[in-house]
């Protein structure tokens, strides 16, 4: 089959031509036909990788073509999306719900010894976060996938995977925002713009978008948006507490940098919190005065995979996207081949671009 393969740190996408294993054990080969481009791919293929070569991506949607013998969760012919979420289903935390942290993720994976699920003229391949769907086919373990609709469109259902779990879960999940409430989303990218919906489903009252680019602010309000701000030319602090008047009831930083933290922390009026999605500096963080804060009542909370349980929250989403609740066509900017990942990372630094998806694998 043909797959994008990194070779090394800076060394881009190359198409090649891969050797896909037989699926064994809760193994599920997937045809794939949406595969979105996110960051962190981006980030392992440029300066923080450290397994070569790889293939990556992981926002992955397609058709069941072939199952091991233990799958049970997932039949050929299902429709389904991938889902960086790696858990076991058996430890603490997975039989409390929390599959998100589960304690044993590398269970989703070949044991050493075993034949690596893809090579490449003969030598093993990694596999991106399980997934590696930067590919016309993939091999996954039945925990990382859920089934969607038969009638869900592929590019946005590839990206109920990753972006719209963290985005909209983060909103849902972790803050479990209430009807009436006061929102405020840092980073009106594509993560933060399920962020929005999120905050719509849930019956927000205020939901206040912050950016710096004026086009991602207007983009922002068709996806639920009630207020936006550009934080170059207005203060955000001021003007939040303006227009909430006495501070936002939630924070969503997906920017991750100290002083943009800093001015989410702020932005919290009593009993508020802060969530911490985006990483997009060395120093990120933020100093917190404990007594302030204490006697505030107020926290401060990091978010992983907006506190998903994928075979619950990717269905859901799905539903809501085909009920015409959910906004997700507006993310997909643009539909590429396999063999422009590296024009479609770059097309992504233009502010107007929310999300790029291979929908062509020839």
């Amino acid at each position: 089959m043909k797959a994008s393969v990194t070779k090394g740190l800076g060394q881009g996408f190359v198409v090649e031509e891969v050797e896909l294993a037989e699926p064994i054990g809760h193994e599920v080969r997937v045809q794939v036909q949406a595969s979105g481009l996110c960051h962190s791919d981006l980030s392992v293929a440029t300066f923080i990788g450290d397994e070569f070569p790889v293939v990556l991506g992981h926002e992955v949607a397609g058709v069941v073509t072939e199952v091991g013998p233990q799958v049970t969760q997932v039949k050929v012919g299902d429709h389904v999306v991938g889902s960086l979420i790696q858990y076991c289903g058996a430890c603490v935390n997975c039989l409390s719900g929390r599959t998100h942290i589960c304690l044993r993720p590398e269970a989703t994976l070949r044991e050493p010894g075993q034949p690596a699920r893809i090579s490449w003229n003969g030598e093993p391949v990694a596999q991106g976060m399980g997934l590696g769907g930067f590919a016309q086919e993939t091999l996954v373990h039945e925990n990382q996938l859920a089934v969607v609709p038969d009638e869900m469109p592929w590019a946005p259902a590839a990206l109920i995977g990753c972006g719209v779990l963290t985005g909209a879960g983060a909103v849902l999940n972790s803050a479990e925002v209430r009807q009436g409430d006061t929102v405020v989303v840092i980073g009106a990218g594509g993560v933060g713009m399920n962020a929005v919906s999120g905050a719509r489903i849930a019956g927000a009252e205020k939901i206040i978008v912050t950016d710096i680019e004026d086009a991602k602010l207007e983009r922002a309000k068709a996806f639920g948006a009630t207020h936006v701000l550009n934080s170059r030319t207005t203060d955000p602090v001021e003007a939040v507490r303006d227009i909430t008047g006495h501070g936002a009831d939630h924070v969503f930083d997906f920017v991750g940098a100290r002083p943009v933290t800093t001015q989410g922390f702020q932005m919290l009026g009593k009993g508020g919190g802060l969530y911490l999605i985006g990483v997009s500096a060395n120093d990120a963080g933020i100093d917190v005065n404990s007594i302030a804060t204490l006697s505030a009542s107020q926290k401060v909370q990091g978010v992983y995979m907006g506190s998903s349980n994928l075979k619950r929250d990717i269905p859901l989403y799905a539903s809501l996207y085909l009920q015409g609740r959910m906004n997700l066509d507006d993310l997909v900017s643009k539909k590429i081949a396999l063999s422009e990942i590296d024009a479609g990372y770059e097309s992504l630094k233009d502010g107007a671009t929310a999300r790029v998806v291979i929908t062509d694998f020839s």
